[in-house]
């Protein structure tokens, strides 16, 4: 929502490991609400992140613009509030870009993405063990397309 946890933990995770894969992308994260524009990524997502390989360099918190939904061909919900608030700003001629990120992990049987803003070091963990699957089957997605 505020977009300095999940999202660019995602963002992050998808930068490198679709460059790993060879793919020129643009990934950028932002918020359903405003509340921390402009902010960093919040130190513990950066924490776990950053210790399994991840930059977080020049990612800070913004909200959803209108134009978003016009300029990106995909936008991940983690969650269905988000997915929800999303649908209902998009124009009708976009929200198929609009999915659950989980939507390309559906094995592990869960279609959100937990926040682990008030939980402990934890939480940041599932996170990102979350978004790196959904990252592996957005990846696997995006080369058959390709």
């Amino acid at each position: 929502m505020g977009n300095i946890c999940r999202s660019p933990t995602a963002e992050a995770v998808a930068r490198k490991r679709l460059q790993d894969a060879g793919l020129e992308v643009l990934v950028e994260s932002a918020g359903t609400i405003g509340y921390h524009a402009g902010e960093s990524p919040d130190l513990r997502a950066r924490q776990a992140g950053e210790a399994r390989g991840y930059d977080f360099s020049g990612i800070l918190a913004r909200q959803v613009a209108s134009e978003d939904f016009v300029h990106f061909d995909l936008i991940l919900a983690m969650d269905r509030r988000n997915f929800s608030d999303l649908t209902s700003r998009c124009p009708e001629r976009h929200k198929h870009k609009i999915k659950l990120l989980l939507s390309y992990a559906p094995k592990l049987g869960v279609d959100e993405v937990p926040d682990p803003y008030y939980g402990g070091a934890q939480g940041f963990e599932q996170v990102l063990d979350l978004v790196e699957s959904a990252t592996d089957g957005l990846l696997a997605s995006l080369k058959t397309h390709v």
